[in-house]
């Protein structure tokens, strides 16, 4: 399987990429947060609040 930031063979030491400098490309996208997954918006409320206001009955 080759290194999937730019299609080297992959190093051992570094798995699944080639070198450090390929992890670290890799890192800072995930920082930079170039890499997201797709969100779809809902019109419906989620189910869990927004707002927690802790009581007597929770608190035990």
């Amino acid at each position: 399987m080759p290194c999937p930031m730019c299609n080297k063979s992959q190093d051992k030491k570094y798995r699944p990429f080639c070198s450090k400098r390929c992890a670290d490309l890799d890192l800072g996208k995930w920082l930079t947060e170039s890499y997201s997954i797709p969100a779809v918006e809902t019109d419906e409320e989620d189910s869990i609040p927004t707002e927690f206001t802790p009581n007597e009955s929770n608190l035990h």
